[in-house]
């Protein structure tokens, strides 16, 4: 049986977050862990941007980034698609 991944708000988890969460069950157990609105904003954070290579770095990050006990992206503005607010700041 596959174990249950939490999703966000606004966004699915995508495949390749899905695969890196399924490969170590700690980073799972901690994505679990997380408020539906943090795990959004590891979703955004990562589908948002615009280069395979840079979305391949993040989905790594969220796994180094969760096992350090950080529970949200450094620097993020927020989501923009669940935020007004955050909108300024994409383009």
């Amino acid at each position: 049986m596959t174990p249950k991944i939490e999703t966000g708000v606004v966004h699915e988890v995508p495949d390749d977050i899905k695969k890196m969460l399924l490969a170590d069950l700690e980073v799972l157990e901690k994505w679990n862990s997380l408020t539906p609105l943090a795990r959004n904003e590891w979703i955004c954070w990562t589908t948002i941007v615009k280069k395979d290579e840079t979305r391949k770095e993040h989905v790594e990050r969220i796994a180094t980034d969760l096992k350090a006990g950080k529970r949200r992206p450094c620097c993020w503005p927020g989501c923009p698609h669940r935020n007004p607010n955050a909108k300024k700041w994409f383009k």
